[in-house]
């Protein structure tokens, strides 16, 4: 699972980067930690506007919910499952790229999760780099704004993800660089999903 990232480059880097730039500037804040539960806006590129970097709310609201609630269950989607959930099936085709520099995962020491040790994951071959993520635009019936929103695939977990998240053996879909346009332009969901992965490498906090 991924429930707690990092994004603390500056703007003209990210900006760089992905060749694209910032709609609000001013609205982005370097973070060494988000946490999802938050329902934070991040920075992400959709596949309508990959110019762009839009500041989007983390834990996806599909478009029929009633309310927000839901966002706490919907930070994550796995993406094995993704076109059969009622809550993703419309945005199967609704593509992004979710920012990073970096994300966090806690390893069980014990078997009950007592004890963890707490790990930064980053790619070997990129400072920034994207998860694949999936997006939905909802209306709020109460007020009437208009959210939009996303979630992080994640598949099962490689050889060294399995060794650290020990308890639920996912992690996030991270990007090779040169499939960010491949993701956003509707390649098969699958094909991103383990095997694919990226080389990965992992610090203790």
């Amino acid at each position: 699972m991924c429930y707690r990232t990092k994004l603390n480059a500056v703007l003209k880097d990210i900006e760089s980067t992905f060749n694209a730039r910032f709609i609000e500037p001013e609205s982005y804040t370097p973070m060494d930690e988000i946490n999802g539960f938050s329902f934070m806006k991040t920075p992400v590129i959709t596949y309508e506007n990959q110019g762009k970097i839009e500041m989007f709310n983390w834990g996806l609201i599909p478009f029929l919910a009633k309310d927000d609630k839901i966002r706490k269950m919907t930070l994550n989607a796995r993406i094995e499952t993704l076109k059969e959930k009622p809550a993703y099936r419309n945005s199967v085709n609704h593509r992004c790229l979710v920012i990073a520099n970096g994300y966090y995962e806690w390893k069980w020491v014990d078997p009950k999760g007592i004890e963890k040790k707490k790990y930064l994951i980053t790619p070997k071959d990129q400072e920034l780099f994207a998860f694949a993520g999936i997006y939905s635009s909802w209306k709020n019936p109460e007020n009437h704004e208009l959210v939009n929103s996303y979630a992080i695939l994640t598949t099962d977990a490689n050889e060294l993800m399995r060794e650290i998240h020990n308890s639920k053996k996912r992690m996030p879909v991270v990007l090779k660089k040169e499939d960010r346009k491949n993701w956003l332009s509707g390649d098969e969901v699958l094909n991103f999903a383990f095997l694919y992965t990226v080389e990965l490498e992992a610090k203790i906090i």
